[in-house]
């Protein structure tokens, strides 16, 4: 490799290439601009119905109450409009962080950058697995080859071996490993010419959202025929078809629920960002209601239990066995330094994966002032892993022989059937791998061979005349957060398999230290002989899978998902991607795993580690359970106000509620569903609960009465209060304050009620966040100013209360949560949250 090649681009001239060719993207982006969000908004039909109704003023010759009512428009349009810029916020910094990435070598050093950062002339590493980010020329392959189908719409494998060969952005490498010098970026790209786009972040299709969808509609339609059936009622009773029209459009503003898919989509969003800033990136947010659901967590061993951080711990050949782990300062014995060389020879030359890493690292250490490293030689010829063949072999071209040298290393039963080894030595090498295993570490088994220069290469690597080297045993700790969180995920009803590649005891030792337990262990060999009958009976008792083929975490996961499991899977490889589709939640490495795994996953760990799975599951319940208080409290405060635009109506009193006071109303209600609830962060023994059935409906009929009967204990009481102070010849304009204030009260506390479904006295004022106290403190604010601030009380057709009488109708209002929690108590389970 040269020294360009070496060093690449210097960060200066990338920075400024960057500048001057614009970051490596389409630039069709989902993000909507704030002319879109404005017009977005205009066509809401509360904004039309609120622009309606400061016509209908106008009408009337009532400009003052038309230019208020238009000022609340404008208030509302501006938080609407805020609100919509942060739930767009979110979504497109979840999108930034969920492109593609690339290995780029700059100044000397490989680093990992966002896509979007390659500039022309960057030297990129590509290797299986990864999507590459721009069109570019090859400068080295090692059995590189590549998926075209995006350009092509043809599914065959494309070679990539030849010195020149053009690589194309957003391509798929399927095999080998490649250098490439970066030609063009951006839409100077086939893809780009194209004009597809990578950007799939977005809110798919759910349960949920139907459900709240069809609620809103059906809300709707009975909101129409109220508001029709009132105008026409009103007409007829008073006469004066401006006003029944005012009256109609009054109920109408207070029966829309069209907080409804406004309160899901910002809890989805912000529950998203959340996640990543606990180093989980949401790729498709229904991933975030159906966490709450899952039931079974498929788990890879290596990286998410464990470290990842291998080290070689023990080495045995036929003769003698060595613990390298008390090797200290100490030399490595003269015979065992054959298996460590060729267990070199069988790695990467610049390796990436931690075993070969560890192998490497040995080397290094105890090999290097010997005959046993060879830098001189020329990796002639890789012989990849398969799954028909658990090995991987090297050919080497040695500059001072007649012969190319062989090394393979892989599953130890995988290499001594290459050695085509006689009963007593597979026995005898079966033994001793499994006491390895027994302590936990994995391990390879090690062989090698000589070649003849002048023949032709084999096709396989079963026609070279493998000799037996060795094993060799790597320990992985455990992560030290594992034991408690497969504790916690018992708490929380949540099965854990672990699946693995490794000997099945190794996993079995694994597990056990973990704290998984099964009856027994499956390989993927007994897998692979089973019908369908029986490995489902297995898969209701085995949480241990070894030995097992990237093929078959697909079947785990769809034999999981036919016994009504809802499933999340990890993966990181190229082989993963289908099993990481089909499971409920896909989640991908983010560190060690490829593009296509991302691309297919519902979520990526940014930090490889099984404590943030439980994150996101936690996050999933907890954000459900708020959205479950938002959406009853929604209902429940809707319907005084429905009673308080209809009862004076057909009774003859004087009305109480105009657009002006709904509008006011909505500025009161949206916030305290989309910030006050959804930033509810008490923990009431979310992951003590087993997770939520799938067909569990967001409110149940009992949650539904909590709600209907919360509001008409509004209702009535604000009903009752304004009548009295009525009969009590109060004037209208008093008795309209007051009952609006003891309204506006209610609201506020019934907040607190519903910030848990759990029938409790103690804490119900304790541990709400700083941002629902600033939420709640304007409101009171505003209500103080509409209803003690004499030119703001008369816009609003109020008539001052004494001191007094205000203080006692506030304290009323407070009051209202004895019967509320009363309510609660007789409907709701105690264990109900």
């Amino acid at each position: 490799m040269d020294k360009d090649l070496n060093n690449g681009l210097s960060p200066e001239i990338a920075l400024q290439r960057l500048h001057e060719d614009g970051p490596n993207e389409l630039g069709i982006s989902q993000r909507r601009t704030l002319r879109d969000i404005v017009l977005d908004v205009m066509r809401e039909p509360m904004f039309l119905l609120l622009i309606g109704a400061g016509m209908l003023y106008l009408l009337m010759g009532d400009a003052h109450e038309a230019l208020i009512l238009l000022g609340f428009v404008s208030i509302i349009i501006t938080i609407t409009i805020l609100q919509e810029r942060r739930t767009d916020n979110a979504l497109e910094a979840l999108r930034e962080m969920s492109s593609p990435r690339a290995l780029v070598i700059r100044g000397g050093v490989a680093q990992r950058i966002p896509g979007r950062e390659v500039v022309r002339d960057d030297i990129l590493i590509v290797s299986e697995g990864d999507r590459v980010a721009a069109d570019g020329v090859l400068l080295e392959s090692h059995e590189l080859a590549t998926d075209e189908s995006m350009l092509t719409g043809e599914s065959e494998v494309v070679e990539k071996q030849k010195l020149g060969d053009q690589l194309y952005a957003g391509t798929l490498v399927v095999r080998g490993q490649g250098l490439m010098r970066v030609s063009v970026t951006g839409y100077q790209t086939e893809f780009g010419r194209i004009g597809r786009s990578l950007d799939v972040i977005g809110i798919q299709t759910s349960p949920l959202r139907e459900h709240v969808a069809a609620l809103t509609k059906r809300l709707a339609v009975i909101g129409i025929v109220l508001c029709v059936v009132l105008m026409v009622l009103f007409f007829l009773l008073r006469g004066g078809l401006i006003q029944s029209i005012l009256a109609g459009i009054t109920l109408a503003m207070a029966v829309l629920p069209q907080e409804l898919p406004v309160i899901m989509i910002v809890f989805f969003a912000l529950a998203a960002r959340r996640l990543a800033l606990q180093k989980v990136l949401t790729r498709r947010l229904g991933a975030i209601e159906t966490l709450g659901q899952t039931t079974v967590l498929c788990v890879d061993k290596t990286g998410t239990l464990t470290e990842n951080q291998m080290s070689v711990a023990a080495l045995s050949i036929p003769s003698a066995e060595f613990n390298v782990q008390g090797l200290g300062e100490r030399q490595l014995p003269d015979e065992f330094h054959e298996l460590v060389e060729y267990a070199v020879l069988a790695s990467e030359i610049d390796p990436h994966d931690p075993m070969e890493k560890a192998f490497h690292e040995l080397g290094r250490a105890q090999l290097l002032e010997t005959k046993y490293l060879h830098p001189e030689w020329i990796l002639a010829r890789e012989y990849e892993l398969s799954p028909k063949l658990l090995s991987m072999t090297h050919l080497w071209r040695c500059t001072d022989t007649s012969f190319d040298m062989v090394a393979a290393k892989g599953a130890p039963e995988a290499v001594a059937e290459l050695c085509h080894l006689g009963p007593s030595q597979m026995l005898s090498i079966t033994a001793k791998a499994a006491a390895m295993a027994d302590q936990g570490l994995r391990v390879l088994g090690v062989a090698k061979a000589r070649h003849v220069q002048q023949s032709s290469w084999p096709a396989l690597q079963h026609d070279f005349q493998f000799e037996w080297v060795g094993l060799i045993g790597l320990a992985d700790p455990l992560r030290k957060d594992v034991v408690s969180s497969v504790a916690q995920c018992a708490q929380a009803g949540i099965r854990v398999i672990m699946i693995t590649g490794d000997h099945p005891r190794t996993a079995l030792a694994i597990a056990s230290q973990a704290g998984i337990s099964s009856q027994k262990v499956l390989t993927g060999d007994e897998i692979a002989g089973m019908d369908d009958s029986t490995f489902r009976r297995y898969l209701q008792t085995v949480n241990i899978f070894a030995r097992v083929k990237p093929q078959q975490k697909l079947q785990l996961v769809d034999a999981l998902k036919a016994q009504g499991e809802v499933v999340a899977m990890t993966g990181d490889g190229v082989n993963d991607a289908p099993a990481l589709k089909s499971a409920h939640i896909g989640i991908a490495m983010g560190r060690r795993g490829t593009d296509v795994a991302r691309e297919a996953a519902s979520l990526v760990l940014l930090e490889d580690n099984f404590s943030s799975i439980l994150a996101a599951i936690h996050r999933g319940r907890k954000t459900f359970a708020n959205l479950r208080k938002a959406m009853i409290y929604t209902l429940a405060v809707h319907i005084p106000i429905v009673g308080l635009a209809i009862i004076p109506v057909l009774f003859g009193l004087p009305i109480l509620l105009a657009p002006l006071h709904i509008a006011f109303l909505e500025l009161v209600i949206d916030p305290a569903c989309s910030i006050v609830f959804e930033s509810e962060d008490r923990d009431t023994g979310l992951m003590q609960q087993p997770p939520r059935k799938t067909d569990e409906p967001l409110i149940s009929t009992k949650m539904l009465w909590l709600s209907i009967s919360q509001g008409v204990l509004v209702t009535i009481a604000v009903i009752g209060l304004f009548k009295w102070m009525l009969d009590l010849n109060f004037s209208s304009g008093m008795a309209a304050c007051a009952a609006f204030l003891l309204l506006v009260t209610a609201n506020a506390v019934m907040i607190f009620s519903n910030r848990s479904m759990r029938f409790q006295w103690r804490g119900l004022f304790q541990g709400i966040s700083p941002v629902s106290i600033w939420v709640l403190s304007g409101t009171m604010a505003a209500l103080i100013v509409i209803t003690a601030v004499p030119m703001v009380a008369e816009a609003f057709r109020f008539e001052l209360l004494s001191p007094v009488f205000w203080s006692m109708v506030v304290l009323a209002g407070v009051m209202m949560i004895v019967p509320m929690q009363l309510i609660k108590w007789l409907l709701i389970s105690p264990k109900q949250d």
